[in-house]
């Protein structure tokens, strides 16, 4: 079984930065990627984006078109954390994030498919 606790959220103003984290424990052995997603009130789970932590991709990062250029995936090995680093930010950002593990594969890293274990999830407000 796998843990995940993220922290990080909070208020912002627009253009503002927030960095989440996202903390593993528990036996994460076979898992190779997290995932990034975010729901706003009343809509859908969305995927924002992955890193890859083993396999032939490790380090990879992938994102959703709408963050690119403003949000950036990184991870601390040794600390079993990884970062989602949101700079830029926009009142249509506000959500509640969540981080995900699993094992992914490449044509569904973009979806829910395939990732395990689900965080708690964490608010984050955008004020304009």
């Amino acid at each position: 079984q796998v843990e995940l606790v993220e922290s990080g959220g909070g208020l912002v103003q627009t253009s503002g930065s927030l960095r989440l984290s996202c903390t593993a424990s528990g036996s994460t052995s076979g898992l190779h990627a997290v995932g990034w997603f975010r729901q706003a009130s009343g809509g859908e789970r969305e995927w924002i984006g992955s890193i890859r932590w083993s396999g032939g991709s490790m380090g990879n990062t992938y994102y959703t078109d709408s963050v690119k250029g403003r949000f950036s995936i990184s991870r601390d090995r040794a600390k079993g954390t990884t970062y989602l680093q949101m700079n830029s930010l926009r009142p249509e950002d506000t959500a509640v994030y969540y981080c995900a593990t699993g094992r992914p594969i490449q044509s569904t890293i973009a979806t829910m498919r395939g990732y395990l274990y689900w965080g708690q999830g964490t608010q984050v407000t955008v004020s304009s």
